[in-house]
């Protein structure tokens, strides 16, 4: 009779004959994947890798997703390499996978377009962030390797055509694992001292591998947030890298960044003969002007004849001043005349000047009185006569149209 087995000992057993099976530890597999999460604390990978109604649970841990240059997703074919074991707690089997490639398409060049789509949606390749480059640099900056051969065709380049600018180098690593992390240190450094006008970053040629630090996320992103008008010079005319969509200007080689941040000086020594002679032109007309000025002025009658014409603006002066003097005159004649007019029409709306003709103002504390009915028996009243004022007690008012309105005897004189 068969023993009874605890389900333990079975997927212990089950996980011992397919770790012992030589061809399940070394296994490539094509698939698609699907299912994919990525758990971003703990860095695994979990996946399903399927091929037509077949699927198998796949899991990729940190120590190996780390070394990954694209970012895998659903629906992406890749070829994967790892060995095929039972996960005792669940009894499930799965395949434990420490490579993995595109299928079809390399790896770096499959990283390559993920990341430009990645930062072209971030807005670092847009064309109305980049900087100008100066015309005239006092002061280069250049990131390189500080041996290679970039350096000396830069130095070369401008020794040649810009031996005025100083020049200011950052060394940093253009190769390997360290060299993105070199490269933006190097730069960051040299851009926060703001002591350059422009900066040029770059290397020689060489495979995609070789470049492949200049298309790091990291550096791609320091040398977009630069201050300083950046050059990317990466490479040959052919090779294209990420730093050079987020620089401010792409030259296709060193030597040709060199060439763009630099005018050459017979071209610079050109242009100033032509400014020359364009200012020797320029002043020779206004010379020829001026003397030409100087000729009529000389010729004028104020310096052929002065005294005639002396006597000729003296009588214009003499007639000005008779005009000023008669029209003067007139005009004081007629405000005097329109003054005594006014005078005259004022005097007649005097009421005061009425007194003088037997009439006179009656006040009743204050104001004048107009009618009878502003006034009562026993009210105290002011006469105002020309020559005096009387102070009077009302004793009877009499209407003009009829008999007395009201009688009282009279208190005060």
């Amino acid at each position: 009779m068969n023993s009874i087995l605890t389900v333990s000992q079975l997927n212990c057993y089950v996980k011992s004959v397919l770790d012992g099976d030589i061809r399940l530890r070394d296994l490539i597999l094509r698939g698609e994947i699907s299912n994919f999460t990525n758990h971003y604390r703990s860095g695994h990978l979990y996946f399903s890798l399927k091929e037509g109604n077949c699927s198998i649970r796949c899991v990729m841990f940190a120590k190996y997703a780390g070394d990954l240059l694209f970012d895998p997703e659903n629906g992406m074919a890749v070829i994967v390499r790892g060995a095929v074991s039972l996960y005792e707690r669940d009894g499930s089997y799965q395949m434990y996978v420490y490579d993995m490639q595109p299928d079809g398409k390399g790896a770096l060049q499959l990283a390559y377009e993920q990341r430009y789509r990645k930062l072209e949606r971030m807005g670092i390749f847009r064309a109305e962030r980049k900087k100008e480059i100066p015309r005239f640099p006092e002061r280069i900056g250049i990131v390189t390797s500080e041996t290679g051969a970039a350096l000396q065709d830069i130095l070369n380049v401008l020794s040649r055509r810009y031996p005025l600018a100083h020049l200011i180098l950052a060394p940093a690593l253009v190769q390997g694992k360290e060299a993105a992390a070199s490269l933006t240190n190097a730069l960051k450094q040299l851009d926060e001292t703001g002591n350059c006008d422009t900066i040029i970053i770059g290397r020689g040629g060489g495979s995609m591998e070789d470049l492949w630090c200049f298309n790091e996320e990291p550096l791609v992103l320091q040398v977009a947030a630069c201050k300083t008008p950046i050059i990317s010079a990466v490479g040959h005319e052919t090779d294209f890298t990420l730093c050079d969509y987020a620089a401010d200007l792409r030259a296709p080689t060193p030597s040709a960044a060199a060439e763009l941040v630099s005018e050459d000086l017979t071209n610079i020594f050109t242009m100033l003969n032509r400014c020359e002679e364009r200012i020797e032109t320029a002043a020779e007309h206004q010379l020829s002007q001026f003397n030409q000025r100087l000729k009529r002025v000389l010729s004028s009658r104020c310096f052929s004849a002065p005294e005639k014409a002396l006597e000729s603006h003296t009588k214009i002066l003499e007639y000005l001043a008779k005009s000023i003097h008669f029209s003067m005159n007139n005009v004081i004649i007629n405000e005097r005349e329109q003054l005594v007019l006014q005078s005259a029409r004022l005097e007649a709306l005097n009421p005061l000047a009425r007194l003088a003709s037997g009439y006179s103002v009656t006040r009743k504390d204050g104001q004048t009185v107009h009618s009878v009915e502003q006034v009562t028996v026993g009210d105290s009243l002011e006469i105002l006569l020309q020559d005096g004022i009387l102070h009077v007690t009302t004793d009877q008012i009499s209407s003009i149209k009829g008999g007395p309105i009201q009688y009282a005897r009279k208190t005060q004189l």
